[in-house]
C-alpha cells in the first residue's frame, strides 16, 4: 500500500552527494548576418531567436559651411556699411541735446595740416544776415524740403545723363551738407551720396529746421582749418558773428563752395561778384524763411 509520505518521497529525488544545482543559464549568441540574437536555455525547449534591428544615428553630422575670401570680404562691407549708417543715426539724436564737439571734416583737414579753431555758439547769437545769405546762395527751398531736395536733385539727375552738357549744377541741401560735414567726407563719389542721402532725411526728421541751421552754421567750414560762424566772423572781419552786415554775411556764404581758396575777408573779384549777386537775392528771400526765427 502507498501511502501519502511515499509519494512525497518518490517525488522528492535526493541530490546527488558533492553536486550544488546550478541556476538556470540564459546565454545570448549573436549572429553575423542577419542581425539576429539567438537565446539559449538549459532546457532544449528555451530557445529563442530575437531580431536585432539597429535604429538610424537620429543626429545628423552638420555639414561645415564653406567660407570663401568672397563671401567673407562681403560680410565685411556689409558690416561696414552698417557701421556707417547706425553710429551717425545714433549720435543725431545725441546732437539733437548737446552741441557735436568735432566733426569728420574737422579730423581729416588735421592730418592734411590744417589747424583747428572753432567756437559754438547758439543761433541767437549769429546775425540772422548769415542764416539768409547762406539759404539764399545754398538752399533756396530750405524751409520747404524735408532733408533732400527732390526737385533739383531731379534737375542734376537730367543733367548728368546728357552726353552734350554733363553735369553743371549740385542738388546738396543744408541738410545733406551737414550730414557730409559732420559724418562723412569730401569728395564726389557715389557711396558717400548714397550715405548722405538717407542721414540727411534722418537728420530733418530727427532735428527742427532752427537746429539744423544752428549745427550748420557752426560747423562748417569758412577758411582752412576755420569752422562756425563766430571764429569765421573773427577771423576775416574780427567782430562777433552776431555782428554781422549783410554784405559781411554775403562774402561769408560766397566762399562757402571753396573755402580753401575763396577768401571773404580779402575778395577777389569773382567772390564780390557772387557777394553781389547774394545780396540782391536776399531782399526777396522773406517768404521761403519761415522756418527760422
Amino acid at each position: 500500500m502507498v501511502t501519502k509520505s511515499t509519494k512525497q518521497a518518490v517525488k522528492r529525488k535526493p541530490a546527488k552527494a558533492g553536486l550544488k544545482t546550478a541556476p538556470r543559464a540564459v546565454a545570448k549568441v549573436k549572429l553575423p548576418s542577419p542581425e539576429i540574437s539567438v537565446t539559449v536555455g538549459q532546457a532544449a525547449d528555451a530557445v529563442t531567436i530575437q531580431p536585432q534591428i539597429q535604429k538610424p544615428n537620429a543626429v545628423k553630422e552638420k555639414i561645415p559651411e564653406i567660407s570663401t575670401p568672397t563671401v567673407h570680404w562681403r560680410r565685411r562691407i556689409f558690416k561696414f556699411l552698417g557701421y556707417l549708417i547706425s553710429v551717425p543715426m545714433l549720435l543725431t539724436i545725441i546732437y539733437a541735446i548737446i552741441p557735436p564737439p568735432i566733426s569728420n571734416t574737422m579730423i581729416l583737414r588735421l592730418f592734411t595740416g590744417n589747424g583747428l579753431n572753432k567756437d559754438w555758439v547758439s543761433l541767437s547769437e549769429i546775425s540772422p544776415n548769415l542764416a539768409r545769405a547762406v539759404i539764399t546762395s545754398e538752399d533756396a527751398r530750405f524751409c520747404e524740403h524735408h532733408g533732400v531736395d527732390w526737385r533739383e536733385l531731379s534737375g542734376v539727375i537730367d543733367d548728368a545723363l546728357d552726353e552734350d552738357e554733363g553735369p553743371v549744377r549740385g542738388a546738396s541741401t543744408i541738410s545733406m551738407q551737414t550730414a557730409k560735414n559732420l559724418f562723412l567726407w569730401d569728395g564726389r563719389s557715389f557711396l558717400r551720396k548714397g550715405l548722405e542721402v538717407p542721414l540727411a532725411l534722418w537728420m530733418d526728421l530727427v532735428w527742427s529746421k532752427k537746429r539744423m541751421m544752428e549745427i550748420y552754421l557752426n560747423i562748417v567750414e569758412w577758411a582752412p582749418g576755420v569752422y562756425g560762424a563766430e571764429a569765421a566772423s573773427r577771423f576775416h572781419f574780427k567782430k562777433s558773428a552776431k555782428q554781422l552786415t549783410r554784405r559781411e554775411s554775403a562774402l561769408l556764404a560766397a566762399v562757402l563752395p571753396n573755402p580753401l581758396k575763396r577768401k571773404a575777408g580779402k575778395p577777389s573779384k569773382t567772390v564780390s561778384f557772387i557777394a553781389n549777386r547774394i545780396q540782391l537775392r536776399m531782399s526777396n528771400m522773406s517768404p521761403y524763411l519761415s522756418c527760422l526765427p
